[in-house]
C-alpha cells in the first residue's frame, strides 16, 4: 500500500509570475482580434442611404432648402424680405433626355442677386412644379406636382447673397396628373407620357416667382 502523500509544497514565485504573464497577453490578443473585427474598413463611414426616393443633388456651391444655416423655421428667421426682383428662380431637370424607362428628376433653384441677405417663403406649400408641352404648342399641362400634394409645409428660408439654393428632388413619374384623382392605382393606369424624343418644359413657381421653362426630351 502506497504511503499517504504530504502537503503539496508552494509553486516558486517565478512560476506565478509568468502565469500573470500568459493570462495578460491572451486578453491583449483577445481585445485586439475583437477591435479589429469591430473597427470600419476602408476609411471613412460610409454616407447613409438616401431613401426619399430621389437622385437629383443641388449642384457645387448650392445647399438644399432646410438644410444647414440656409433656412430656419418660420419663428426663428431673421432679416429683411427679399425684393422680387433681386431675385432669380430656375428650374431644374437631372438629365436632358431621359429612355422610356427613366423617370425624371425634378428641382428648383433661387438665388439672391442682391447685396444682402433676406428672408423669403419658400417651403413646399410655396414650390408648384409643372410639365408641359413647349410654349407655342398650346402649352397643354401634363403633370402638376400641387394636383396629389399632401403635407405641405410652410418654411421661412434665409437667401444668402450670390448663393444659390436649391429644393429637395421630386420624382415625375411620367404619368399624367389630375387634382382629386390621385388614386396610385388610377395614376399607375394611365399611359406613360412622352417617347420618340417629345419634348416638354418644365416651369416652376416660389410663391410670385416663375421660372423660364426648362426643356427636356422624352423617348
Amino acid at each position: 500500500m502506497s504511503e499517504p502523500m504530504g502537503p503539496r509544497r508552494p509553486l516558486p514565485r517565478s512560476v506565478y509570475v509568468r502565469r500573470r504573464v500568459v493570462v495578460a497577453i491572451v486578453a491583449v490578443a483577445i481585445l485586439v482580434i475583437v477591435i479589429a473585427i469591430a473597427w470600419p474598413r476602408g476609411g471613412s463611414t460610409p454616407a447613409p442611404k438616401d431613401t426619399s426616393g430621389s437622385s437629383a443633388t443641388p449642384s457645387d456651391g448650392e445647399t438644399a432648402l432646410g438644410a444647414g444655416d440656409s433656412a430656419t423655421s418660420p419663428s426663428d428667421a431673421q432679416g429683411d424680405a427679399c425684393d422680387p426682383g433681386k431675385l432669380e428662380l430656375t428650374a431644374n431637370t437631372d438629365k436632358s433626355e431621359y429612355q422610356h424607362d427613366e423617370t425624371v428628376q425634378l428641382t428648383l433653384t433661387v438665388t439672391n442677386n442682391s447685396s444682402k441677405d433676406c428672408v423669403i417663403a419658400a417651403g413646399t406649400d410655396q414650390q408648384v412644379f409643372t410639365v408641359q408641352s413647349p410654349s407655342g404648342n398650346g402649352e397643354e399641362v401634363y403633370w402638376t406636382s400641387t394636383d396629389c400634394q399632401t403635407d405641405a409645409t410652410p418654411q421661412n428660408v434665409v437667401l444668402k447673397a450670390g448663393v444659390p439654393v436649391s429644393s429637395a428632388a421630386i420624382t415625375w413619374d411620367r404619368h399624367r396628373s389630375k387634382a382629386g384623382d390621385c388614386d396610385p392605382a388610377a395614376i399607375a393606369a394611365r399611359p406613360v407620357v412622352g417617347s420618340g424624343g417629345a419634348s416638354f418644359d418644365l416651369v416652376v413657381q416660389l410663391g410670385d416667382l416663375t421660372s423660364q421653362p426648362k426643356r427636356f426630351y422624352l423617348y
